[in-house]
C-alpha cells in the first residue's frame, strides 16, 4: 500500500514540456498563447540569443536555462530533467518551433527516452509561431499566394545529394521556394548552385526573389529582386530567401504570388478551347530549357511546341532576328495581304478567324488545273508549278512551305531571278529527300525574314501554326492564345 501510494505522488509530479515558437522576435509576433506560456513557466530552456525576445514575459523566480548554438540535444535532455522534477517547463524555438525547430527532437527524444526505461507520463505540448518565412512574406508583400515548399539548404544532418533532389522537385514543379540557413561562413556555394539548378530547370531570369534579413528585429533588411540579378553574397544565416513560382511578379516594388481569383474574374468571357490552349502554353513555358527568351521568338516556339509535342524545336526552329515581329508590322502596316501555301493542308490550318478580323487571303494553287498542265508542259512538279503561278499574281506574299522541298527551291530560284519579292518565308517541308538542303537555300536569302524548321522535322501543321504565331503577335506579351479558336 505505502509503495502504490508513492507511485501515486511520483506520477501526479511530473511536469510538462511546452514547446513554444516564440515567431522572428518582436511582441507583436508572439501570440497570446505562447506569452502565456513563458508567463507561468517554473523554467524556460533555449538557445540563448532568443532569450532577448522573451525576458520580459517570464516570471520572478523561473529558472532560465541557456545553451549555445548547436546545443539542441543538450537543451532537450535539460528540459526532460526538469519536466521529471514536476515542474512546467518551456523550450523556446524561434519561429515555428515545428519548422527547422525543437518539436520533433522534443517527442523523438521522448521515444528514446521511454525505450530505455525513463517515464513515459510526461505531457508534451507545441505551441505554434509565425516562421520566418511567413514573416518574411508578409514584409516582401504576398509572395506564398500559391503552393509553397521550405528547404533548408544546411547540411549538417542532411546530405547535400538529398538537399540538391529536392531543390530540383522544387524548380520542375513550379513552387514558390523558401530558402531556410541559406548561407553561413562554411558554406557558401549551396546558394548559387539553388539558383543554377532553378534556372536551369525552365524558372525564369524574370521570376521574382525577395530576402528578408532579421525578419521583425531592428536590423531588419527587405529586398525585392528578380532571380537573374539576385546575389547570394547578400545573405546570411539569418536571412530568408523566397523564389516565386512562373506566376508571380513585381509591382509597386512588392513581390506578389497571384492565388487565381482575379485572373479566374478577368477570363469570364474566355470561351473553353481558349482556355486550354493558355493553360498549355503555361505549361510548356515552364517546362521549357530556355524560356527566357524574347517574346518574338517565344511565341512561335510556344506554338511550334504545342502544335508538335516536340520540344526538340527549341533547338531546330530558326529564325531572322526579331522576324515574328517585323512581319507582324507588315500585317498592321497592311503589306502582308497574302498569304501562298504549298498544299492545302497548311492552308487549312492558318486561322480563319485572323484572316477574317485581319482581311488576309490565303491562296493554294495545288488544285489549280493550270498548275497540273504547267508541271507537265515544263517537266517540273506541281509544286514548282504552283510558285511559279503564285510569283505571277502575288510576288509579295507571305509564302508559307509545309510540304514540298521542291517548292522552296523555286521559290530561292524566282527571288533571285527578281521575279518574286516575299515579305516574308516560313519554310518547314518535312522529309528525306532534298529537304534539308532546301532549307539551307533560303537562308541565303538575307534580306527577307523567314521562320525555317531546320533538319528534316516540319509539315503543314507546323507550318500553319508558325503562320498563326505572327497573326496573332499582339496576344504575345499577355501570353494570351485562341483569341480565334
Amino acid at each position: 500500500m505505502f509503495f502504490c501510494f508513492l507511485l501515486r505522488t511520483f506520477v501526479a509530479t511530473m511536469g510538462k514540456i511546452i514547446v513554444a515558437g516564440i515567431g522572428p522576435g518582436s511582441r507583436e509576433d508572439m501570440t497570446p498563447a505562447v506569452l502565456e506560456a513563458v508567463g507561468r513557466a517554473d523554467a524556460v530552456v533555449g538557445y540563448k540569443y532568443y532569450f532577448q525576445f522573451i525576458e520580459p514575459y517570464v516570471r520572478e523566480g523561473c529558472q532560465c536555462i541557456d545553451t549555445g548554438m548547436k546545443k539542441e540535444r543538450e537543451r532537450a535532455e535539460q528540459a526532460f530533467l526538469l519536466a521529471e522534477q514536476g515542474l512546467t517547463v518551456v523550450v523556446i524555438s524561434s519561429g515555428d518551433a515545428g519548422i527547422y525547430g525543437m518539436g520533433p527532437l522534443i517527442y523523438e527524444m521522448q521515444q528514446e527516452r521511454v525505450a530505455s526505461g525513463s517515464p513515459a507520463d510526461i505531457e508534451i505540448e507545441v505551441l505554434p509561431g509565425i516562421s520566418a518565412f511567413q514573416k518574411a512574406a508578409s514584409l516582401l508583400g504576398a509572395p506564398i499566394g500559391h503552393d509553397v515548399c521550405l528547404i533548408s539548404l544546411s547540411d549538417l544532418m542532411t546530405p547535400w545529394e538529398v538537399i540538391e533532389r529536392r531543390i530540383q522537385a522544387a524548380a520542375v514543379g513550379d513552387f514558390v521556394t523558401a530558402v531556410y540557413n541559406p548561407k553561413s561562413h562554411g558554406r557558401y556555394w549551396q546558394l548559387y548552385r539553388l539558383v543554377e539548378v532553378f534556372l536551369d530547370n525552365g524558372r525564369s531570369a524574370d521570376t521574382p526573389v525577395g530576402y528578408v534579413r532579421q525578419a521583425g528585429r531592428d536590423e531588419q533588411t527587405v529586398v525585392v529582386t528578380t532571380l537573374g540579378t539576385f546575389n547570394p553574397e547578400d545573405v546570411d544565416m539569418f536571412t530568408v530567401v523566397i523564389i516565386g513560382n512562373s506566376q508571380s511578379y513585381i509591382a509597386n516594388g512588392k513581390f506578389i504570388t497571384p492565388r487565381g481569383y482575379y485572373r479566374e474574374e478577368k477570363q469570364e468571357n474566355v470561351k473553353p478551347g481558349q482556355s486550354i490552349m493558355m493553360e498549355s502554353f503555361r505549361t510548356i513555358r515552364s517546362e521549357m530549357q530556355h524560356p527566357d527568351v524574347p517574346t518574338w521568338r517565344l511565341w512561335p516556339l510556344l506554338h511550334a511546341i504545342h502544335t508538335t509535342v516536340d520540344f526538340g524545336m527549341e533547338e531546330c526552329l530558326w529564325m531572322d532576328d526579331r522576324a515574328t515581329e517585323i512581319l507582324y508590322n507588315k500585317v498592321v502596316d497592311g503589306s502582308l495581304k497574302h498569304i501562298v501555301t504549298d498544299v492545302t493542308m497548311a492552308a487549312s490550318g492558318i486561322r480563319k478567324g485572323a484572316l477574317e478580323r485581319l482581311g488576309i487571303e490565303v491562296h493554294c494553287y495545288i488544285n489549280d488545273p493550270r498548275s497540273k498542265q504547267m508541271a507537265e508542259e515544263k517537266g517540273i512538279t506541281r509544286s514548282q508549278a504552283c510558285m511559279q503561278l503564285a510569283a505571277e499574281e502575288y510576288p509579295e506574299a507571305l509564302y508559307v512551305v509545309g510540304n514540298a522541298p521542291t517548292a522552296l527551291f523555286e521559290i530561292c530560284d524566282l527571288v533571285r531571278k527578281g521575279k518574286m519579292h516575299p515579305v516574308g518565308i516560313i519554310a518547314a517541308p518535312v522529309g528525306f529527300v532534298h529537304v534539308c538542303e532546301s532549307k539551307h537555300a533560303v537562308k541565303t536569302l538575307k534580306q527577307i525574314p523567314k521562320m525555317i524548321v531546320e533538319g528534316r522535322k516540319g509539315g503543314s501543321n507546323l507550318a500553319a501554326t508558325l503562320c498563326n504565331a505572327i497573326l496573332t503577335f499582339d496576344d504575345a506579351a499577355q501570353l494570351k492564345p485562341g483569341r480565334d479558336l
